[in-house]
């Protein structure tokens, strides 16, 4: 064998293209990819019970005594009303998780440790290194969020008619949409930009966990973004069934059956009325999210050529 190939063989051995670093993040991240595969799985069954069997008891309550007998209704009716805001709840916390993430085990533990070196001189450059730190968990994040956000949408449209009005209901068809799929991204870079700044790793889940809740707490005080009170009032309205088929105003019977018997009720029926605001306010808040996320991502890029200069 010659010299030449000799000298070609280690170069190729220690060359590692795009596919073979997406593998070595899945691996080395394979804890937190499967506690993202848990906690989509969760929220995914979750939201299929309040699309199904979760919805019944409080169904049966709104077709007997109407949206009055709705908010005076105990036990599954209640749970239900609450388990429908959790699965937003859980959307929120998972952004925190992963701002908290990129910011340590991604980015700052690698740095702390030193082997981000190693990788860099295996022909892989730091700007490539950090392009596929990014894309792979943005890939998941979007595939699972976009997924929850649609099937979010489907129990919304099948079953908002049992939540009782107020801000709650308003909050949440106003924040499901393509801002729920923005939010945990911008997560993602401030806690990828934090870990290169910081390149330690409790510093840096400290710093991004704050970061995260600055932006949640503006999120929630300020337009365009959609706080508990900055969307436009959402209408709803109610309306009984009686025996001939006939359409009238909820009379507020309660669970007067003399009363229900006396108007010649059958059934009741709610529903919200959509908004003519929400694509306009979710597209718009969307836009500075994502205006906001490649900021970040360009600031880290920034930082990381700073770095690796050094």
């Amino acid at each position: 064998m010659s010299t030449a190939t000799l000298d070609k063989a280690p170069t190729a051995a220690v060359r590692r293209p795009p596919r073979g670093l997406v593998r070595t993040v899945l691996r080395l991240h394979r804890s937190a990819l499967w506690i993202w595969l848990a906690f989509v799985a969760g929220t995914t069954g979750l939201l299929l019970w309040l699309l199904g069997p979760g919805a019944d008891t409080a169904q049966h309550a709104l077709e007997t005594y109407g949206y009055s007998g709705l908010i005076m209704a105990t036990g599954s009716a209640d749970e239900y009303s609450d388990q429908f805001y959790n699965a937003d709840t859980l959307l929120t916390v998972a952004s925190f998780a992963i701002a908290l993430f990129a910011g340590g085990p991604l980015i700052a533990r690698e740095l702390e440790s030193g082997t981000v070196q190693l990788t860099w001189t295996q022909s892989v450059s730091p700007a490539r290194w950090l392009a596929v730190k990014l894309a792979v968990p943005a890939a998941f994040i979007v595939v699972g969020t976009g997924l929850l956000t649609l099937l979010y949408h489907q129990v919304w449209s099948a079953h908002s008619n049992l939540l009782i009005a107020g801000i709650e209901p308003r909050a949440l068809y106003f924040s499901l949409g393509p801002a729920t799929v923005a939010a945990p991204l911008l997560g993602l870079a401030l806690g990828t930009l934090i870990g290169l700044a910081v390149r330690r790793t409790l510093p840096a889940l400290a710093f991004s966990g704050f970061a995260y809740f600055l932006v949640y707490a503006f999120r929630g005080n300020h337009w365009p973004f959609q706080g508990r009170y900055q969307q436009p009032e959402l209408h709803s309205r109610s309306w009984a069934i009686t025996s001939t088929g006939a359409r009238i105003s909820d009379p507020g019977c309660y669970d007067d059956k003399a009363c229900i018997a006396r108007h010649d009720i059958v059934s009741f029926s709610r529903e919200y009325l959509p908004s003519s605001d929400y694509w306009s306010r979710q597209l718009l808040e969307t836009g500075v999210l994502l205006a906001l996320t490649a900021l970040a991502v360009a600031l880290a890029f920034g930082v990381l050529r700073r770095r690796a200069a050094v």
